[in-house]
């Protein structure tokens, strides 16, 4: 399994921007398809975002969707989330995970996961 490190949360103000990080050691992520989650307190799990390796291919969650973007970087192995124009109900943990196969947005789906980073949007 790869592990995953997370960074890059913080507290932000409505309107603000915040960049995600998600390192990968153990083994690199080709042939992962990586994706973001976020959990809110008192709310399930949902998908946010989530990149194949190759080809690159990206998927968003309809509320993020314009305002977010997912991208990497092969020579760190490291996959990010770019977060714009955020608004107070982006606030959550935010976790990566990685799977060996296709694309999903179920994260029972996925086998290894990050630790998690809180995002905070002030409103």
């Amino acid at each position: 399994q790869v592990q995953l490190v997370e960074s890059g949360g913080g507290l932000v103000q409505a309107g603000g921007s915040l960049r995600l990080s998600c390192a990968a050691s153990g083994r690199t992520f080709s042939s992962y398809f990586v994706g973001w989650f976020r959990q809110a307190p008192g709310k399930e799990r949902e998908f946010v975002a989530g990149i194949s390796w190759g080809p690159t291919y990206t998927y968003y969650a309809d509320s993020v969707r314009g305002r977010f973007a997912i991208s990497r970087d092969n020579a760190k192995n490291t996959v990010y989330l770019q977060m714009n124009r955020l608004k107070p109900e982006d606030t959550a943990v935010y976790s990566c995970a990685a799977r060996q196969g296709p694309s999903s947005r179920a994260g029972a789906d996925f086998g290894s996961w990050g630790q998690g980073t809180q995002v905070t949007v002030s409103s």
